[in-house]
């Protein structure tokens, strides 16, 4: 892994007591020169501790000690500002916007030993290692369903409590936007346990959507809907039994 220094000058101090998340999100621009350009202008008021090239090459942009700008308005679980609570690594990729593509090889394997590094000193929980759209499911895609969240839990970071019987369950009863009921104020009570921010209305409204949405691009990347299938909720459960929360 080589890492090069590129001190950006968007951070300040944290607001909160120890870093208890590790946050990952892809650039969603164009090259990693512009992508690193746009953090280390001061104008732009973004920034993350860490930017990963398609290369391999790890960029150090923002000391770990200080707050990065790179969550915006977010929050997991009962905990708000994300910023002051995590450390935030960018992964190029031009994302959805510009030609979503594979993470590569190399990017991964210098991925992995960093961010073991990151959750090892600071005792982050696997379940707070997270995507952008976990903590900000209305606004966010990033790392998206192409990110290797399973490879990465298998190297001790994260969670991927799913084993091949959890995969392609029976069809069943799909509910999708507009519906409401039991089924959705259970599914939505089971998003709130894992962290996200969700409604508790009984209702599969557009904000619902998006939080199954980030909840699927995590752990059911095959299929991205919004709708609660079968599967989904199925490794709704899973997850949730997984953690102890029930």
């Amino acid at each position: 892994m080589t890492m090069i220094d590129r001190p950006s000058p968007n951070h300040n101090e944290r607001r909160a007591d120890g870093v208890r998340m590790l946050v990952l999100h892809y650039t969603g621009m164009r090259s990693a020169a512009e992508a690193l350009r746009r953090m280390c202008d001061p104008q732009s008021q973004v920034s993350a501790h860490y930017m990963v090239d398609e290369d391999g090459s790890v960029y150090r942009l923002v000391p770990e000690e200080r707050r990065a700008w790179h969550a915006g308005d977010s929050s997991w679980g009962d905990r708000s500002d994300v910023n002051s609570r995590s450390v935030g690594i960018e992964l190029v990729n031009p994302g959805h916007e510009f030609g979503y593509r594979n993470f590569t090889e190399p990017q991964m394997e210098a991925l992995v030993p960093l961010a073991q590094d990151i959750v090892g000193r600071h005792g982050i929980a696997p379940r707070d290692v997270l995507g952008h759209s976990d903590v900000a499911p209305q606004r966010k895609l990033d790392p998206g369903e192409r990110f290797h969240w399973a490879r990465l839990a298998k190297a001790g970071v994260g969670l991927w409590p799913f084993d091949a019987a959890a995969i392609g369950l029976p069809v069943g009863p799909t509910l999708a936007r507009g519906a409401a009921g039991k089924e959705v104020a259970a599914a939505q009570d089971l998003l709130a346990q894992i962290g996200y921010a969700v409604p508790r209305t009984g209702v599969l409204d557009d904000e619902t959507a998006n939080v199954i949405r980030a909840f699927q691009r995590h752990f059911r990347p095959a299929g991205v809907s919004g709708n609660l299938d079968v599967e989904t909720v199925g490794r709704l459960v899973t997850l949730v039994e997984h953690l102890g929360l029930v």
